[in-house]
């Protein structure tokens, strides 16, 4: 139970925060988002701001999304025939289609639709009482889908393609780069909660209990000056010398350690590393720094290392391509699982992985992606006119069905590597 919590609530914050980019960004370039959504499924609760986009809470905890007018699949269909009621003000303008049979106003004219504009002219043609009317519509009106979802109509200039080319390709990016932010701040939180980050430009320690140095005598804030005559500087020629001397002289082969202890003495320790995994330990973790910019500045570094990793990780598989090297939801559900297991600490840092891994991936240039949005947002300002609407939506297609494809298998992987 506790794995699946994780999981919902990993996958639950890292979309919306990834989606929140999205709609932020939306308004600010004058794109209306018709509906900014947590959670999938059956709508629970709705509710339409003073802003125009409607609020919803859906019934599966998983993620999120953000409707806006005119991007991807958002359109308005209504086949000639469908019933409605239509609510008018004053002025005779339509403020409101009903086509859910649902949420109806007393007041309302009930319509049988025969056509419709509802980005350009602003009109709805129907049958009411047997004779056909005309109306037209108001530039903030709403319409009650068929399945409940109330939102406003998408008239064409607060539509994603009436926005600036700049406005755009923020608001593309602006999904992934609130992932990179998430990532840096969990990050951050970590490294507070984690008391400091580690300084690996000294070599003063701390001791874990039970190790090796502990044993021999060493303590927390002891400073290694030698192993074996070596002289050590930091934490990276440390260890490389403790390897160094455990591979030549075997496991059970004690090493002179010479340290200098928090009071300024200098003792020599004779201590035996311990070998796990064909690795030799001592038994001693980096010191930390516990300053404020510092743990923030860790923060940073520890997500520039964990993006530089992914990067890695993508380049190996794109020149050895290996389903094995992807993971889906139930491969994140498996690491949520364990890192629930192993404590708070370890679901922030998957948390901030993940975030850091979607902003990257969502950032390559597959036309479903943000980032394939973007390569046709920079060929519409080198071209300096916008692609055909239609050519637009098949290459979307075309991406869409390749992420398709390979979601069906790595999910089928996963499955198959999890439980058989």
């Amino acid at each position: 139970m506790l794995g699946i919590l994780s999981f919902v609530i990993i996958f639950g914050i890292i979309v919306t925060v990834h989606e929140f980019g999205h709609f932020y960004f939306a308004k600010k370039s004058g794109i209306l988002v018709r509906e900014f959504a947590i959670g999938m499924g059956p709508k629970i609760f709705a509710h339409i701001g003073k802003d125009g986009t409607a609020y919803t809470i859906r019934l599966l905890p998983l993620g999120g999304y953000v409707r806006m007018a005119g991007w991807g699949d958002d359109a308005t269909e209504i086949k000639t025939g469908t019933p409605a009621a239509l609510t008018l003000n004053q002025e005779g303008l339509v403020t409101r289609i009903n086509l859910s049979g649902k949420q109806l106003d007393k007041t309302a004219l009930p319509i049988n639709i025969i056509s419709y504009d509802l980005e350009k002219q602003l009109v709805i043609t129907g049958m009411v009482l047997g004779h056909e009317k005309n109306y037209t519509v108001h530039h903030d009106a709403t319409i009650v889908e068929e399945e409940g979802t109330e939102v406003r109509i998408a008239p064409i200039d607060v539509q994603y393609q009436n926005a600036t080319i700049p406005g755009r390709m923020i608001t593309n990016f602006a999904g992934p780069m609130n992932n990179f932010i998430l990532g840096i701040v969990v990050f951050i939180v970590l490294i507070f909660m984690q008391g400091g980050v580690e300084n690996l430009e000294t070599t003063q320690v701390q001791v874990l209990e039970a190790g090796a140095f502990a044993k021999a005598g060493g303590q927390t804030g002891d400073t290694v000056l030698s192993i074996a005559g070596v002289e050590v500087t930091d934490w990276a020629s440390l260890q490389r010398v403790v390897r160094l001397n455990a591979d030549k002289n075997g496991e059970d082969a004690p090493i002179e350690i010479e340290v200098k202890k928090s009071s300024g003495q200098t003792k020599t320790l004779s201590v035996t590393p311990l070998e796990n995994n064909g690795a030799f330990y001592i038994g001693v973790t980096p010191s930390l720094k516990t300053g404020f910019l510092d743990k923030v500045k860790g923060g940073f570094i520890k997500a520039w290392e964990t993006a530089f990793l992914i990067l890695d990780a993508l380049k190996s598989l794109i020149t050895n391509f290996s389903l094995n090297k992807l993971g889906g939801p139930v491969a994140i559900y498996q690491m949520s699982n364990q890192a629930a297991s192993n404590g708070i600490e370890s679901v922030l840092y998957l948390m901030a992985t993940i975030s850091i891994n979607l902003g990257i991936f969502n950032l390559i240039p597959i036309p479903a992606l943000d980032g394939g949005k973007i390569v046709i947002n920079i060929l519409e300002a080198l071209r300096r006119k916008p692609l055909k609407q239609e050519t637009e939506t098949y290459v979307t297609l075309v991406g869409v069905a390749v992420m398709v494809v390979l979601m069906i298998a790595v999910t089928w992987n996963d499955i198959m590597r999890v439980f058989f």
